[in-house]
């Protein structure tokens, strides 16, 4: 009987609780639960089981460029950064609540390393993220209007409860991306978080972006519902360069 009700949990895909209900089956195992605890235990495995796997594939979907944890973030006083501040993000109440989040910092500050820490922290809450760098996702808007999946793209952007731009000001925007930038930040606007990395500080992004009517209304959206994080401090990678 125990091996049917084995087959059948595999045939139903309650690999969860497939491996719980196999591990109780072991001689040590026989008399640990009773039956309503075994029928809990069971359940709370297929539950876990099934998390993780959303997790796992909300994480992958993202594309982060690091695999980074809140927890494992830098302190250090020299980079002035408050620690309450960003454990708070850990809760991704900011997202509930439509907020952004925009991080400052020079070349190797981990600003991006920040970012993707907040965003996995969203995955494993089952939020749905995506991770750009900024210039990749332009370019790759580009090519769509060519190929005719700009809308499909956009709507995608769109959708998900977490935007990542990395890298954001590295380049300035030409026309073409500037009205896609406007497109994406309307969209997202009241409805979704927005997180954008940046070696350059806010008040500089009015000329990256050009033309002031449409930095103006892109700002007013972005800055007005976002926390700020400025990263002092020497590059991380030379400080752990230096440690070795």
């Amino acid at each position: 009987m125990n091996t049917q009700t084995l087959e059948h949990m595999k045939q139903l895909r309650l690999y969860g609780m497939y491996r719980a209900f196999e591990g109780s089956l072991s001689p040590q195992n026989t008399n640990l639960y009773t039956n309503d605890e075994l029928i809990a235990y069971l359940l709370q495995s297929e539950w876990d089981d099934r998390q993780n796997q959303k997790i796992e594939r909300l994480t992958q979907a993202a594309h982060f460029r690091y695999s980074a944890v809140i927890e494992a973030i830098d302190y250090d006083a020299s980079r002035s950064l408050g620690k309450n501040q960003i454990q708070r993000f850990s809760s991704c109440n900011f997202i509930a609540q439509k907020q952004n989040i925009l991080i400052t910092g020079s070349t190797g500050a981990g600003k991006s390393y920040m970012a993707s820490a907040i965003g996995h922290q969203a995955c494993s809450l089952g939020y749905k993220v995506m991770y750009f760098n900024t210039n990749k996702l332009f370019t790759m808007l580009k090519t769509s209007k060519a190929d005719g999946s700009y809308l499909k793209q956009i709507n995608k952007l769109e959708k998900q409860d977490l935007l990542i731009l990395d890298d954001f000001g590295l380049k300035a925007l030409d026309t073409i991306n500037r009205n896609s930038f406007m497109e994406i930040i309307e969209d997202r606007h009241g409805k979704h978080s927005t997180i954008i990395a940046s070696q350059l500080p806010v008040e500089a992004w009015h000329d990256i972006i050009g033309e002031q009517t449409i930095a103006d209304a892109i700002l007013d959206r972005l800055v007005h519902t976002a926390h700020r994080i400025d990263i002092k401090g020497e590059s991380m990678r030379k400080k752990l360069k230096n440690n070795y």
